[in-house]
Parts: structure tokens; sequence; C-alpha cells
């Protein structure tokens, strides 16, 4: 997802490409936290989830 969309990986996005999988956890919320924080550190930028 990261490679595709590179720092152009909004909230989303991310929301739309983990449709169809199936978590039981709290709405992946910590899962698009992590990816958002990714997209931050490959870019080269820091991530606003991370202040």
């Amino acid at each position: 997802m990261i490679e595709r969309y590179g720092g152009k990986l909004d909230e989303a996005t991310i929301c739309h490409e983990l449709e169809g999988n199936i978590c039981r956890c709290t709405g992946y919320h910590n899962i698009v936290k992590a990816i958002k924080a990714a997209v931050g550190e490959m870019s080269g930028t820091v991530a606003a989830a991370a202040e």
C-alpha cells in the first residue's frame, strides 16, 4: 500500500484498502495509525500520529 501510494496515502485511502479484511479489533484504529507512521518514516518526515 505504501509503495503504491507513497506519501499521498491518507486515512480514507488506508481504510478503503483495508476493506474486506476481517478484524476483531477496534475498527483498525491502531493499524491505520501504524500505517500512517510508517508512511512518515519511509518518506523521511515525522508522522503526526507519533507526536
